[in-house]
């Protein structure tokens, strides 16, 4: 892929995106705040891993969560708790990848 293919942000609609080239180690200030709202409300997590899979932008999300909140509960309602808890940032994504697990005792 070409240096401007590797620039270009790509969201699942057309909107505009401002471009950005993003090195591994860098953390984007909405990961920081979703990782921070996903600590609050799951105190309980023993692993959190937030990725902006937009490019940098912020139209997409990845989550990773292992917590002991979501024992005893079915996968959707992992997910459907994570969703509450991101209600209003959820408002400005195009895009969320949620994954849940419980801990391995």
């Amino acid at each position: 892929m070409s240096l401007p293919g590797l620039l270009r942000c790509k969201t699942l609609l057309s909107l505009p995106c401002r471009q950005t080239l993003r090195t591994f180690s860098s953390i984007s200030d909405g990961e920081v705040r979703i990782a921070n709202i996903l600590k609050e409300k799951f105190p309980l997590a023993s692993s959190l891993k937030v990725v902006d899979i937009s490019g940098g932008c912020g139209a997409m999300y990845e989550i990773h969560i292992e917590s002991d909140e979501f024992r005893g509960k079915r996968t959707v309602q992992q997910h459907q708790l994570v969703n509450q808890a991101l209600e209003e940032e959820i408002k400005a994504m195009h895009g969320l990848r949620i994954f849940t697990d419980i801990p391995k005792n």
